[in-house]
């Protein structure tokens, strides 16, 4: 019985797949960092079904302003966390961390709560 639990057991490891935490891209020469609580008042302003993109526009706005860049990238951890209750339900206020590199290129990733 114990080399078919331990057969059973291999097969249950080897079926599954870890999954690894998402690891940041490399930071090389890191020129500006800024952290940003931004308040998505506005996207509760809006029709229900309309919020979360309504939030995420929000974001994209205030990144631009504050960034001074028209092109960036929101990393995946920010964008569930805007979508992670659904579309009708956005958090109300979101903490980011906005990193320039040398090339101008500006990444949003979420804000390491300490």
């Amino acid at each position: 019985m114990s080399s078919k639990k331990s057969s059973e057991e291999s097969e249950e490891v080897e079926g599954v797949e870890e999954v690894e935490e998402p690891v940041e891209p490399e930071e090389v020469e890191v020129v500006e960092e800024r952290f940003y609580t931004i308040n998505l008042r506005d996207a509760w302003a809006t029709p229900r079904s309309k919020r979360t993109p309504k939030a995420v526009r929000v974001l994209k706005d205030y990144i631009r302003r504050h960034m001074k860049v028209d092109d960036f990238k929101i990393s995946n951890e920010v964008n569930q966390m805007v979508w992670g209750r659904s579309l009708k339900k956005p958090p109300r206020r979101l903490m980011v961390r906005a990193v320039k590199d040398k090339e101008g290129n500006v990444i949003i990733f979420p804000a390491k709560s300490a």
